[in-house]
């Protein structure tokens, strides 16, 4: 079961031009994502209300106006808002019994901030807005990679936000070796509908962090849906990176990794050996969780311990919460307090 009455990411701005469209899964439906020719973003369900084909295997087109859909089965037109626009096979004799807007497809809301578009899943119009990402300001990211791990999105989460699995599964010269293992002591506290590490100094094992020079400031803060955010500070210059996990469907979860920066050295290093280790990084936890699904498929007992996993025990803590506040109708209540935890890693 999937959390509602949330924005969730569905693309990057840039994969988008005007008069282009894609079709994503998400949250197990297909969602035809496309940008008008005006420049806007909409979203619609990528099917056809009259045969079932996916709308994103046609075409969008100008006409009367606005940016319409083009079914390519029969020519069936649907405008950015859901709404059937025009049946080319009717004839100025013919008419059906109800107005053509009234046959639709569904319209999602999207938003479209700092070159990431999200798209709201619930039935409700939304309150509030996406997640902002703090530090950059309008910026759109400079760098990005997406993967997919074949698992339920709550393995991809908890996998990802795991710091006991670094030192194992992230074990190389630029980022840790098993020599480099120590103990951690790190402060936690609340942060709407999550939690966030608090701004700290980080790790001296990391050989990445030591790279950036001066005395870095990191916070990073995770909240639902499924969203990562790492904030580093390094006087007046910043480093973020940002990552959205993403539910295609059940058994399958999307991993977008977009960095934003105005530091010097980042700018420095060439674009194509910092997704090399993006992809690298990342890579290594998809192989990992990929292979843990062949464990889950005998349905083992699960353990969480005190203190590396309090975390994944947050998210399911924050999960349970979510979905009270929305079946009760009542204000979200955080049950994040907070806490110090320690770990070696």
């Amino acid at each position: 079961m999937y959390l509602s009455g949330l924005w969730y990411f569905g693309a990057l701005g840039e994969q988008l031009k005007p008069g282009q469209h894609l079709n994503i899964e998400l949250l197990g439906q297909p969602i035809l994502l496309a940008r008008g020719f005006d420049g806007e973003v909409f979203a619609l369900r990528d099917i056809c209300p009259h045969r079932g084909i996916l709308l994103s295997t046609g075409r969008l087109l100008e006409k009367d106006g606005q940016t319409q859909v083009e079914c390519p089965y029969h020519g069936w037109r649907f405008g950015s808002d859901g709404k059937c626009a025009g049946i080319p096979s009717l004839t100025k004799q013919q008419s059906l019994t109800r107005d053509l807007s009234k046959i639709k497809t569904k319209n999602f809301h999207v938003c479209e901030q700092q070159g990431l578009i999200w798209i709201y899943q619930g039935d409700e119009k939304p309150t509030d807005k996406p997640i902002w990402v703090d530090l950059v300001g309008a910026a759109t990211p400079k760098l990005s990679t997406t993967t997919v791990f074949n698992c339920h999105v709550d393995h991809a989460v908890i996998g990802l936000m795991d710091p006991a699995h670094i030192a194992y599964i992230h074990r190389q010269w630029w980022w840790r070796t098993e020599k480099s293992m120590h103990e951690k002591s790190k402060n936690f506290g609340p942060v709407e509908r999550g939690f966030t590490m608090l701004p700290h100094t980080p790790s001296s094992n990391s050989f990445l962090y030591r790279l950036l020079g001066a005395k870095p400031e990191t916070e990073i803060r995770f909240q639902l849906p499924g969203v990562r955010v790492e904030y580093i500070k390094i006087a007046e210059k910043y480093v973020v990176g940002f990552t959205a996990i993403t539910p295609v469907n059940e058994d399958k979860s999307q991993i977008t990794i977009a960095l934003y920066w105005d530091h010097p050295v980042m700018s420095l290093l060439p674009n194509a050996l910092l997704r090399k280790g993006l992809d690298i990084f990342v890579g290594q936890d998809r192989d990992a969780v990929n292979a843990q699904q062949k464990g889950l498929a005998y349905n083992p007992k699960l353990m969480l311990i005190h203190d590396s996993d309090v975390q994944a025990k947050w998210y399911f803590s924050l999960k349970k919460a979510w979905e009270l506040s929305q079946k009760s109708g009542t204000a979200f209540q955080n049950p994040v307090k907070p806490k110090t935890l320690e770990w070696r890693s």
